[in-house]
């Protein structure tokens, strides 16, 4: 397994405060300098459990069919993934149909169009950036609210709209979520929700430990997290629809596409085939809540799957 983040954060750091060169805005020519062979294809995920599992997934399957790949787990979040696959650092991203479209296309209407609609609009928007979307998986990952059990019948709330009437309560989650339509901003203006405050969580061991000792009353939750499938904790129905079809699909570099040929996109796609909601719930669990290695899950997971 090889990983260099550091080398590839550097390069990241350095295109972000020059974007005006010409080196930080095109996308590398493919085949130049450079046999098929020398240049691995780089797999990236962001900052979080079951997008590094994803990727190494991924990049697992490639190796299996004798493609060299290099991995860069937990780079960053989409704000720096994004532009990393724009500019040719990273060739495949394990990436969620609705999130994915609102980051590249803000302007996007596909509301209740549906996956097929959704994954459409995508791919016309990062063809743009030269890179092409595969086919999205069964497994799908929305964000959701959670409350402890006892406060959601103290407050007697059982969908997101039943927390209108409940004002001054305090939202933790991703640091980003301020940002984000499908969270905090989507909440505001979906639901008309106005909190007193929000905190930012690292992850959803703090989240679900800042609930628990009352640091926040709402957190920000993902649908295939463990460490929210608990009767003491209560998933709020997201009656508004403000959250997209999120289905897992990955989205690959034109370049990496036409060195390695169609065997590319049929190995990814074969892992997608196979990717259950369900099984994602399971493996973040083995590496979030059982302590286990991510690599060996992932590889564990392509055994059993062949």
């Amino acid at each position: 397994m090889q990983t260099t983040p550091g080398r590839l954060a550097v390069a990241l750091v350095l295109c972000a405060g020059l974007a005006g060169l010409p080196a930080c805005q095109s996308t590398p020519q493919p085949g130049k300098g450079a046999r098929a062979a020398d240049r691995p294809i780089v797999v990236a995920s962001f900052n979080f459990t079951e997008s590094e599992i994803l990727a190494d997934l991924y990049a697992g399957a490639l190796e299996r069919a004798g493609i060299p790949v290099r991995r860069e787990l937990d780079l960053g979040p989409r704000e720096l993934v994004d532009p990393a696959l724009a500019q040719g650092l990273v060739d495949v991203v394990p990436e969620y149909v609705g999130s994915a479209l609102r980051f590249v296309d803000p302007s996007s209407r596909t509301e209740g169009a549906g996956a097929g609609a959704e994954r459409a609009a995508l791919r016309r928007a990062l063809a743009r950036q030269h890179v092409e979307v595969l086919d999205p998986s069964p497994a799908e990952d929305q964000n959701g609210l959670a409350l402890l059990a006892s406060r959601a019948r103290a407050l007697q709330v059982r969908t997101t709209s039943d927390l209108r009437a409940h004002g001054g309560l305090v939202l933790g989650g991703p640091p980003e979520c301020p940002t984000r339509q499908f969270c905090l901003r989507g909440l505001e203006e979906v639901y008309g929700l106005h909190f007193r405050r929000f905190v930012p969580l690292s992850d959803q061991a703090e989240t679900r430990t800042a609930l628990e000792e009352g640091v926040i009353d709402v957190a920000v939750t993902f649908t295939t997290d463990p460490q929210f499938a608990d009767p003491s904790l209560v998933s709020l129905a997201d009656d508004r629809h403000l959250q997209p079809p999120e289905n897992v699909v990955p989205v690959v570099s034109t370049r990496a596409l036409r060195e390695y040929g169609p065997r590319v996109a049929s190995v990814l796609n074969g892992v997608s085939a196979r990717l259950t909601s369900g099984g994602l719930t399971f493996l973040n669990w083995r590496v979030d809540v059982d302590g286990r290695d991510v690599g060996g899950e992932a590889a564990g997971w392509l055994a059993r799957h062949r």
